[in-house]
């Protein structure tokens, strides 16, 4: 397995095909699905079928973009997993930002410390003059929004996502994130 990178406490590293159970726990939490399929797990043969050849394939196409399992640097236990990646059909130079963490892992920093680093990543890779990283979520989803608040990002704009499933609160619309090659700058 390669490793992406080391931040302070995680490490991001590829994905393997050994990483489904992993998958199957973090997505059969409700708590972890709230703002995705309104707490309805993802079924196992999709993970296994679908999400996890999808992983792996970004792997194989480059090392810059993709998803990577979040890991505890000292021990490395799972805590979940991040992405960074165009979103499809969009520009390779604005990939989207994304993370999904295991509950006992929330409230204690790690989201923001995976979107920083790759974020960080994101604006130093030498395949791709990334100009903007964005990141989305539900309008309702305050702790989504503060972990991208937090890595720097700014809110954009405000809009409508047609979901696939009803999720509580979608109501009231969703809020997209972003961060310039500008901004990034400044604030190093």
């Amino acid at each position: 397995m390669k490793i992406l990178l080391r931040s302070p406490r995680l490490i991001l590293r590829e994905f393997t095909d050994e990483d489904a159970g992993l998958l199957v726990e973090l997505d059969s939490d409700p708590r972890v699905m709230r703002f995705i399929s309104n707490s309805v797990p993802t079924p196992v043969l999709e993970l296994i079928d679908d999400y996890l050849p999808a992983y792996l394939n970004y792997h194989r196409a480059g090392a810059d973009f993709g998803f990577w399992v979040a890991q505890m640097r000292e021990t490395g236990e799972f805590i979940g997993w991040f992405h960074l990646r165009p979103e499809p059909g969009g520009p390779i130079d604005e990939p989207e930002l994304g993370y999904r963490i295991r509950h006992k892992f929330w409230s204690q920093g790690f989201a923001t410390e995976g979107a920083r680093a790759l974020i960080n990543h994101g604006f130093t890779v030498d395949s791709v003059a990334v100009t903007r990283i964005i990141a989305s979520t539900m309008v309702v989803n305050t702790a989504s929004r503060r972990v991208l608040e937090k890595s720097g990002m700014r809110l954009i704009r405000h809009f409508t996502a047609d979901w696939p499933v009803r999720i509580d609160g979608d109501e009231a619309g969703d809020v997209e994130y972003a961060i310039t090659r500008h901004q990034w700058l400044t604030t190093r």
